[in-house]
C-alpha cells in the first residue's frame, strides 16, 4: 500500500476575486467595484511584503457562480468565501486572513448563497 501524497503549495494563501461583468442587467460582481477591490488587495499585500512564492498570490477570476453575494472573493487553501463592501473590508481580509491566517468571520459569505 502506498503512502498518501502530501500536498505542497507554491503559495501559502491564494485569493481569487470575481471580476465578472454580466450583460443584460443580471447581478454580477463587476457591478460592485470588484476591480477596485482586487487592485487594493494586491497593492496592500505588496506593501506588506506578502506577495510571492511561499506567501500570497492575488488573482483575477471570471465568474465564481456566487453572484447573489457579490462582490465575492475566495481564499485557498482554506476555501473561505468572502463578500465585502468597501476598502476597509478588503484591508481587513488582507491583514487578518492573508497575513495572519485569521478568518474574518463577519465577512464570510453564507454557504447557501449562489447565483
Amino acid at each position: 500500500m502506498s503512502e498518501p501524497v502530501q500536498a505542497t503549495s507554491y503559495y501559502r494563501r491564494h485569493i481569487f476575486f470575481c471580476l465578472n461583468q454580466r450583460d443584460g442587467g443580471e447581478p454580477s460582481c463587476g457591478d460592485h467595484k470588484a476591480e477596485d477591490a482586487f487592485a487594493r488587495c494586491k497593492s496592500l499585500a505588496k506593501s506588506m511584503g506578502l506577495l510571492g512564492p511561499g506567501g500570497v498570490r492575488v488573482n483575477r477570476a471570471g465568474c465564481l457562480d456566487r453572484c447573489a453575494g457579490g462582490p465575492v472573493a475566495v481564499v485557498y487553501p482554506e476555501a473561505v468565501w468572502y463578500s465585502f463592501v468597501d476598502a476597509a473590508d478588503v484591508d481587513e481580509i488582507v491583514s487578518s486572513h492573508l497575513r495572519d491566517g485569521v478568518v474574518v468571520e463577519r465577512l464570510r459569505l453564507a454557504p447557501d448563497v449562489g447565483r
